[in-house]
């Protein structure tokens, strides 16, 4: 699932569940349709599954402040693999690679997510793999601020 999260600054919230918890980047630009797009992906901490539903306002004050929108959600397949083999996701993430096929309301196909340097603080990317649902021309994140859920734009949720 990917929340839009108006906190510090605007960021889309990607999260992954894996060992009974959302592994979860934070991405400023969004996600992209472009395979051309790499995006820069924050890790940040893990959340519970019951977060994947959420959708308010964090009180300003508070860890996270600002409104939260689900902004798309779905199923994923885990496409990662070391040595030709399948590897689950929490060793993908340990081992700085992590690849999916989404199949979300906005977003489908691959995915891969790779770290691309730890200091001073982990980054990674986020980029769209080719596949038959690559799209230069879409841009969801722009196109397509509602949330899947309420139907509300982050700006609305914000509103009350």
């Amino acid at each position: 699932m990917i929340q839009q999260h108006d906190a510090t600054a605007m960021h889309w919230d990607f999260r992954l569940e894996a060992e009974g918890v959302l592994k979860s980047w934070a991405v400023p630009k969004g996600p992209s349709t472009d395979p051309r797009e790499k995006r820069l992906a924050m890790p940040t901490e893990d959340h519970p599954l019951d977060y994947a539903t959420f959708e308010g306002v964090i009180p300003e004050g508070e860890y996270g402040g600002g409104p939260v929108i689900v902004w798309d959600h779905g199923t994923y397949r885990n496409l990662t693999e070391k040595n030709g083999r399948e590897i689950p996701v929490e060793e993908g993430v340990a081992a700085g690679h992590v690849k999916v096929f989404l199949e979300g309301k906005k977003l489908r196909g691959a995915y891969a997510l790779t770290r691309t340097g730890t200091k001073p603080r982990p980054r990674w990317i986020l980029v769209k793999t080719k596949d038959e649902h690559a799209d230069a021309r879409r841009n969801p994140v722009r196109t397509e601020p509602r949330s899947v859920i309420s139907g509300r734009t982050v700006r609305e949720m914000a509103e009350g």
